[in-house]
């Protein structure tokens, strides 16, 4: 994978200063939240734009896709690729978080659950469509965090999601801890995954450790530590191109007179409606002749034509 900056292009003469835009493939330590390790990167490199694609928990270790510059238009088709992660239950508890770092609700002895029913229960998250969303999350009622409702004393109501899992299996069963992989769509709570698990088991059951393998498209393996990073200082080195993070996009390279027209908000033609090449609502990143990244768009016909309509613009 080619590391380097790559930087939205000005409009025209005089824009001002240029500045970074990419992602880092960035392995989350365990302690500090997912805003925290970006407020550290923000302030070493006093970046003026960084988000993230997928918020790990606290507790949480791995991939955490950070997005600089204009790569953070980018959050929302960056966050719905899937994602593995590997994890540890720990049997015979349960919390209100539904990890180990919540509040002990119940404790309870595991010793007549099987190994057998245990593989076969996590084999069964695969069948699963949706689950409960934790009590102590930041999903939102009424414009509220569920953890902001909890720690003033209420009630959160309960909310289920849509998910897919698309492969669960058992790796190791060590006394009352079982570490498992897991392959799911974005936004899945593994931590409801576990203590589904423990109500299943009728024993209770808590996530104990989690780490995120890969987020499409990318490994854990290809991932800088917070440490190292800050440290280093050089942000170039681990900055990847905003296209990496849409591998999957088809590219389109437009000439010099086609990107002046989309910067400029004018209709830009994207080809014959009878190529079968390219159909109405196919998205696609499109190129400057430089190879630098201009827009996420897609085909429209408009009056017998096919027009490119803008998704994202990608330039500053």
């Amino acid at each position: 994978m080619m590391n380097q900056i790559l930087c939205a292009q000005p409009a025209g003469p005089g824009q001002g200063t240029r500045h970074p835009d990419g992602l880092i493939i960035l392995d989350k330590p365990k302690g500090p939240t997912s805003a925290a390790c970006l407020n550290r990167i923000k302030s070493r490199f006093k970046l003026k734009k960084i988000g993230h694609a997928g918020t790990l928990d606290p507790m949480a270790t791995g991939i955490l896709v950070v997005l600089v510059g204009q790569a953070t238009k980018l959050a929302s088709y960056v966050t719905e690729g899937p994602k593995t992660y590997r994890g540890t239950v720990l049997l015979g508890i349960s919390t209100d978080t539904y990890d180990t770092q919540g509040e002990i609700l119940q404790k309870k002895d595991c010793f007549e659950v099987s190994e057998r029913q245990i593989m076969e229960e996590i084999k069964s998250w695969e069948n699963l469509t949706e689950q409960p969303v934790p009590p102590v999350s930041a999903a939102k009622h009424m414009g509220r965090p569920f953890y902001a409702i909890i720690r003033a004393g209420q009630k959160v109501p309960h909310k289920t999601k849509k998910i897919n899992v698309y492969r669960a299996e058992t790796i190791l069963i060590d006394s009352a801890s079982v570490m498992f992989r897991i392959t799911c769509s974005a936004g899945t709570y593994v931590r409801s995954l576990a203590h589904s698990l423990g109500i299943r088991l009728g024993c209770g059951a808590a996530l104990a450790e989690l780490v995120r393998e890969q987020s499409h498209p990318f490994a854990l393996d290809q991932a800088v530590a917070l440490e190292e990073l800050l440290e280093s200082g050089d942000l170039e080195k681990h900055l990847l191109p905003i296209s990496e993070a849409l591998s999957n996009w088809p590219r389109v390279t437009l000439n010099e007179t086609q990107e002046r027209f989309i910067r400029n908000g004018r209709p830009v033609e994207a080809g014959d409606p009878e190529d079968y090449r390219l159909r109405e609502n196919d998205p696609v990143l499109l190129l400057s002749e430089h190879g630098d990244p201009v827009a996420l768009a897609e085909a429209k016909i408009r009056e017998g034509r096919l027009m490119w309509s803008i998704i994202r613009g990608l330039w500053t």
